[in-house]
């Protein structure tokens, strides 16, 4: 018989292990994230004592995300899936979460719109490394008393606040963060999670007018990443930061589908994904 539990700490080995049979590249250190963020709503699969999947969820008042979702091999096709998609939703809505958001491989799209998720755009994921760009604008570094400032303008744009998330990042020493100004106000942001050798670029977000901003953030950040390799989840429509991106280097890895279970977030901006794990 089927059931799911809370993951807890000893089940973070079994967690990246599972995950890492898709070439995540997850670490332990990415499931204690994602418990300290929701510490009620990631979630493990097990028959009887034996472990067979994961699931994480975060919430952000009336919006959710829907994150990894793993199982065995040989449990994928009975049930199993399907049972911790219901589970996460149903944790979700108790919070009342009017939205779920997720990121799904192409060939999944009809296995979670049989929940009632829309399809809403493209995303593609880019590798490279990022090289010293030159760039020109009203662009400077993220200081700890710019944090509110940046927070506020993200709710304004995702549609909620993203505090618990956004926080963590902005004010870890080792991230790299920007904004871009305009009136001595904020015309966008971006921020890079820094890890061993690599980085992942995101969330970028900036006002839907602010395309020649956006590009600037997106370069001062590399230009600060140079050597390392870098991850980045960019809407498909955005042609003109993936044809910057092309020139730098930058090549497809593979490509997602952003699809909602309620109202859409996120639509009148310039956005690039925080992680496919946690919108």
């Amino acid at each position: 018989m089927f059931h799911v539990k809370k993951m807890e700490v000893d089940d973070f080995p079994f967690a990246v292990q599972l995950a890492n049979t898709l070439n995540w590249n997850m670490a332990v250190e990415d499931f204690e994230f994602m418990v300290k963020l929701e510490p009620r709503g990631c979630f493990v699969l097990f028959h009887g004592s034996e472990r067979l999947g994961i699931c994480t969820s975060v919430s952000f008042g009336r919006v959710g995300w829907f994150g990894n979702l793993v199982v065995k091999g040989g449990y994928r096709r009975g049930g199993a899936g399907s049972l911790l998609v219901r589970h996460v939703i149903g944790y979700l809505k108790n919070k009342g979460v009017e939205t779920i958001g997720l990121y799904a491989y192409p060939h999944l799209i009809r296995f979670y719109e049989s929940f009632g998720f829309e399809s809403d755009i493209y995303f593609l994921v880019l590798q490279g490394k990022a090289v010293f760009l030159r760039t020109e604008g009203k662009v400077r570094k993220t200081k700890k008393q710019d944090v509110p400032e940046v927070i506020n303008f993200d709710s304004q744009c995702f549609g909620v606040n993203r505090k618990k998330l956004l926080e963590p990042i902005l004010l870890d020493a080792g991230n790299f963060s920007y904004i871009a100004t305009e009136n001595n106000g904020i015309a966008g942001y971006i921020a890079a999670k820094v890890y061993d050798k690599m980085a992942e670029v995101g969330p970028l977000i900036c006002h839907a007018n602010q395309v020649e901003a956006a590009v600037i953030l997106l370069k001062t950040i590399l230009s600060g990443l140079n050597g390392l390799a870098v991850s980045i989840c960019i809407p498909k429509k955005e042609t003109t930061l993936l044809n910057m991106l092309s020139k730098a280097g930058f090549k497809e890895d593979f490509r997602v589908v952003r699809m909602f279970l309620g109202p859409a977030v996120a639509k009148n901006c310039i956005y690039m994904a925080e992680s496919l794990e946690r919108g």
